[in-house]
């Protein structure tokens, strides 16, 4: 287990470097799209009311440069948990400011993982792609959380898939940004990770369309 650990760091660290050098090979002026900015994201969806959640200035600096919104997202007519959005964008990355997967993320903030799959999303207008299934507790508490790498209308669950289109891009259209997509959610007692999708599955609905104005295609 140890060395199958070491060698996905050693292939991820590699990846990264190599992304950086030729990301940082192109000479061309990098075209950076407009966009409307990750505050501007409707705080009202459905019948879901929201609170921003602020980042402190550790987790920014650990981010890097780009445009990152947390928001606590609640039904008031009803009392499921709340579920929290996480979106991160990132303008360019050919200065090595690459997506933190939150793998390396939650867990360094003392979650442990317990359960990680992969799904299939899918929304109107749209191919059906894959994404993260993720459970994690901490505490006795348990959360389920989904997650995707979202870039130029094209949605993967792979950070290495996420890099290697980075590259691709970057060469085809003269672009590097990206963005993270994460919804997490309690778990109630007892609840098997498929119950807690299906009940994240209407949230989910009301965001993925909304995306290609915040995360240019």
């Amino acid at each position: 287990m140890k060395q199958s650990s070491g060698l996905r760091f050693i292939l991820a660290a590699s990846l990264i470097a190599l992304t950086a050098i030729l990301l940082q090979a192109r000479s061309r002026t990098e075209v950076i799209p407009a966009r409307l900015p990750l505050g501007s994201f409707p705080a009202q969806l459905g019948t879901w009311s929201s609170q921003d959640i602020p980042l402190d200035k550790e987790t920014l600096d650990v981010l890097g440069p780009g445009d990152f919104l947390v928001r606590g997202y609640r039904d008031p007519d009803s009392d499921l948990p709340y579920v929290d959005l996480f979106l991160a964008y990132f303008p360019s990355q050919r200065a090595g400011d690459t997506i933190h997967s939150p793998k390396h993320c939650l867990p360094g903030a003392g979650w442990t993982p317990e359960e990680n799959d992969r799904i299939t999303l899918s929304m109107p207008g749209h191919a059906p792609f894959p994404a993260n299934r993720y459970v994690i507790s901490k505490a006795g508490a348990r959360k389920l959380v989904l997650y995707w790498y979202w870039a130029h209308d094209r949605g993967v669950a792979s950070e290495y898939w996420a890099k290697f289109y980075l590259v691709k891009d970057a060469i085809r259209m003269n672009r590097s940004d990206g963005a993270l997509v994460r919804i997490t959610a309690d778990m109630f007692p007892g609840e098997t990770p498929d119950a807690a999708q299906q009940r994240l599955r209407p949230f989910t609905s009301d965001v993925i369309p909304l995306l290609d104005d915040y995360i240019p295609r």
